[in-house]
Order: structure tokens, then sequence, then C-alpha cells
């Protein structure tokens, strides 16, 4: 079983990075936590690893952090809780944030989340109620560095598509939360957040 990966990042893009170690470029899937963390393509990256095996399927998911990877496997025990969905909660919430929302049985947080629906919400909260305490919670994350106006708002838009919102309503809540005029000092992060929770208040 695959607990780590060490390597060479040859791909970093929104929800999955190609990562060569050995000769072997090995595909893993990440939420956007992990992604706002990461060194620039072409620079060495380790990350914690949980390799998922299905009848027809073999696929590795990634994370920057062992609290990122522990709330995954949290996640993944809840019924109707795959690697996709926990990803999406994720990448719309940090270990710390998902506890927060656990202790508070705060269903309306989780249900925000794209896919979870109501009931789903429900289950994580009475389900992982008195696991959640076992996660080691991680630092704040930093922002990612700045970048062309352009270039970050085609990625924010990227990201959220990703999390399973269509690309109009990605596109409009990515250009309400923009700054008029482009300043560089708000990080990529920063807008996906915002825009997270505009299209959350749309709910």
């Amino acid at each position: 079983m695959i607990a780590t990966l060490n390597g060479r990042l040859q791909v970093r893009e929104p929800g999955r990075v190609i990562i060569e170690t050995a000769g072997v470029g090995y595909e893993v899937a990440i939420p956007l936590s992990t992604y706002y963390r990461l060194p620039a393509a072409g620079s060495p990256v380790m990350l914690e690893v949980r390799q998922v095996i299905r009848e027809d399927s073999w696929q590795l998911y990634g994370f920057i952090s062992a609290g990122e990877k522990r709330a995954f496997d949290l996640l993944m025990q809840v019924q109707h809780v795959g690697p996709k969905l926990a990803l999406g909660i994720l990448s719309n919430m940090s270990p710390d944030e998902l506890v927060a929302a656990i202790g508070r049985e705060d269903v309306p947080r989780l249900d925000a989340v794209p896919g979870i629906g109501t009931r789903v919400a429900e289950r994580i909260v009475r389900e992982l109620r008195d696991k959640a305490a076992d996660l080691k919670l991680i630092a704040p994350m930093p922002s990612a560095p700045a970048s062309a106006a352009d270039g970050m708002l085609d990625d924010a838009v990227s990201a959220l598509v990703n999390l399973g919102y269509k690309p109009v309503e990605a596109r409009r809540a990515v250009d309400s939360v923009m700054p008029e005029d482009g300043a560089q000092e708000t990080g990529l992060e920063h807008v996906i957040r915002k825009a997270l929770a505009v299209l959350a208040s749309e709910r």
C-alpha cells in the first residue's frame, strides 16, 4: 500500500497532479487545500497518499498534510461518501473547519458543499461526532503566489468547475469577487474562497 509519494512535480492543476519518481509518473487526485500549498511545477514535492483500489479502478489521492489525509479517511467511513465527495469537502473546508462544523452539528455548512445534500451532511455529523477529535489540526493555509489577473480568473473558474459547479455559474461567481483593478495582492485561494461563499449563499 502506497503511503507517501516523493518526487518531482510534473503537472500541477486544480484537482490533480502528476509526480515523477524513479522514472514513473503517478497521477494523484488532490483537494484544493493541497493545490494551494504546492510548489511550482518542476519542484520536488512529497505528498501523504491514500491508495483506493476498487474492482474497476486504482486511484491515488494525495494530501499536503497528515491532517488532511486523516480527514479524508474519516469521511470515507461515512456511508454514501466516496473519494470524489471527500475531496470536494476538503476543497471547501479545512480539517479545522470540518471538525468545527461537526462539533457544532452545523448541517447547513456541510450541505453547502456541492454534491452532499442534507441527508449525507446529517450522516457525517452523526457518524463522525465522536471521531473528529482524532484529527490532527493543520496550520492555516498560506495564500497562493500572486499571478496575472486573467490567469488567476481562469484558474479559479477551473477549480470551481472541478468541484462540480457549472462553468457559467463558476465564472459569474469569480467575476463578482475579482477586484476591479486586478490587484495582484489578491491570491488565488482568497478569490476561490470568496467565490465559494457567493455560490453557497445562492443555494
